[in-house]
């Protein structure tokens, strides 16, 4: 792991949790929009908040 201070490592657990969060919700806003374009961009947006995720949780490997 970099080295980095609990602080920044707590800062680190929250957006990782926060995006989890998000892309869960626009998971399931996808799930249940009807306009095949509000669709397209809620399943969008969850992709982006998981890649984002998996980019942070990337420096809790390093």
């Amino acid at each position: 792991m970099a080295n980095l201070s609990q602080v920044e490592l707590q800062h680190l657990r929250h957006l990782i949790g926060s995006h989890e969060t998000s892309y869960q919700k626009l998971n399931t806003y996808a799930s249940q929009a009807v306009d095949p374009q509000i669709k397209q961009m809620f399943t969008k947006s969850a992709q982006d908040a998981l890649n984002t995720k998996q980019k942070l949780m990337s420096f809790l490997n390093s």
